[in-house]
């Protein structure tokens, strides 16, 4: 169900709020422990979107893992390496601006919650049982947004979802301008996604390129996200 006139003010607020939440997050050195999980989470929907692209193009998605540093690997097999590639920083850009409006342009939250829950959950015992960590932090961020939904009120929902979008967003966005001025850098002898993707896709262009292509989209999602989830969708 949309939302009507009579919650745009609160919803208003419960967004205002989740902003001021993650700008404080941010902003407050001695706060930086409460960001590593999200950190971690994060790693978890980059890793889990390589994966769920080669299901998509036709491949296998064998597992992830998540290292104690924020770092991930996921292991495919087949799939379009097109698509692939490019899934695990604009997966999680996509990820972030899909629940940014989903959260503000519909009432269900609860819902979206629990939907959310369950997908974080038969994703790590699929998927993440190779590592302990994408386990934990799947099952984990799964069974809060579980009890979320089934306990909690809209509103606090709506708040919770708010604060994992943008984080999430912002996190996705960041990584990948990072990666335009670091297109080198990678993990022991694997390439990062940009480096990998200018070498096996289109050779003749660098990898810092593809790098800020991807940057440019991620924050164009998350644009989109927000113009139609907020702006556009409260007129």
């Amino acid at each position: 169900m949309l939302l009507d006139e009579s919650h745009r003010r609160r919803d208003l607020l419960i967004l205002a709020a989740a902003v001021m939440i993650v700008f404080i997050l941010w902003n407050v050195p001695g706060l930086d422990f409460l960001l590593y999980p999200f950190r971690l989470f994060v790693t978890f929907v980059h890793e889990a979107g390589h994966g769920l692209a080669a299901l998509l193009t036709g491949g296998r998605f064998v597992g992830f893992e998540i290292y104690s540093s924020g770092a991930g690997q996921a292991v495919t097999a087949g799939g379009s390496r097109a698509i692939i590639l490019p899934a695990g920083y604009l997966g999680a850009a996509l990820f972030g601006a899909a629940l940014f409006y989903l959260t503000n342009r519909f009432r269900h939250t609860r819902a979206i919650s629990v939907g959310l829950g369950v997908l974080l959950v038969a994703l790590s015992v699929l998927f993440g049982l190779r590592s302990a960590t994408a386990l934990l932090v799947g099952v984990a961020f799964g069974a809060v947004l579980i009890a979320l939904g089934y306990k909690a009120s809209r509103a606090l929902n709506a708040l919770v979802l708010n604060v994992l979008a943008i984080l999430t967003g912002l996190n996705a966005v960041l990584d990948v301008v990072f990666l335009v001025g670091n297109s080198g850098a990678g993990l022991g002898n694997l390439r990062n996604d940009a480096a990998a993707f200018s070498e096996e896709v289109f050779p003749l262009v660098p990898a810092a390129v593809w790098a800020l292509v991807w940057a440019v989209l991620a924050v164009t999602l998350l644009g989109f996200a927000a113009w139609y989830g907020v702006v556009r969708g409260r007129r």
